[in-house]
């Protein structure tokens, strides 16, 4: 199945450290563009703080991540920041999920005390989990609309096909036949379209219509754009 793992909405979330206070954000975003807007408005709303240090992951297949330390110790933040999305810390929120199309930004008020590099890795750690933890995280998936179109005695086998599958109805439409729209997995397809053949003996029309990504949220099915 083709399907990565991204987040769904905002989170924040802040923690402190020998009183300096690292506030985080994590935002979904779906390009460079979007995620350096994201940070400008953090520098705008926490002017007066020390350091904004960043990491962020896009593509599908992870294929742009990058981070930044903003003025702390080299390897002290953005990098451990950046492996949080990886999954590479065993971290309860993730579970080992790599995320993708996240951008996720620690803001730190120096609080007068030195963290010592070990210190400062596990705060921005820390920081960019307590934000994910406020987060939604979803799978999305790739696969495509199907439009089948069956008669009335036929019907039934197919919502018993569907409902075996697991596989989502977005609409049905009633005339002198019925037709269904179907969200179906790619990897579903075959097993499918099989299923459908042999339960209507051949009756049942089927046209795949628009690709799609999809996940499921507390709101029920999102369909995303290509």
């Amino acid at each position: 199945m083709e399907c990565y793992h991204t987040v769904y909405t905002e989170g924040t979330g802040e923690i402190v450290e020998k009183k300096s206070r690292f506030i985080a954000e994590v935002f979904p975003v779906s390009n460079e563009e979007e995620a350096f807007a994201h940070l400008e408005e953090i520098r705008k709303k926490h002017w007066d703080a020390r350091h904004h240090c960043f990491a962020y992951v896009i593509g599908d297949r992870h294929e742009l991540a990058r981070f930044s330390d903003d003025g702390e110790p080299g390897g002290t933040a953005g990098k451990p920041m950046l492996d949080v999305l990886m999954g590479k810390p065993i971290l309860e929120v993730l579970r080992g999920k790599k995320l993708t199309d996240v951008f996720v930004v620690v803001t730190r008020y120096f609080g007068g005390t030195l963290l010592g590099t070990g210190g400062l890795v596990r705060a921005y750690t820390s920081a960019a989990a307590e934000a994910l933890a406020h987060t939604v995280i979803i799978t999305k998936i790739h696969g495509f609309k199907l439009k089948i179109i069956t008669d009335y005695t036929g019907l039934g086998k197919i919502q018993y096909i569907l409902g075996q599958r697991g596989l989502s109805v977005l609409d049905t439409v009633y005339t002198d036949k019925v037709e269904l729209t179907v969200l179906v997995p790619d990897d579903e397809e075959g097993f499918l379209m099989k299923e459908l053949m042999e339960g209507t003996n051949g009756q049942a029309m089927t046209e795949k219509t628009e690709q799609c990504w999809f996940a499921e949220t507390e709101e029920g099915i999102k369909i995303f754009e290509q």
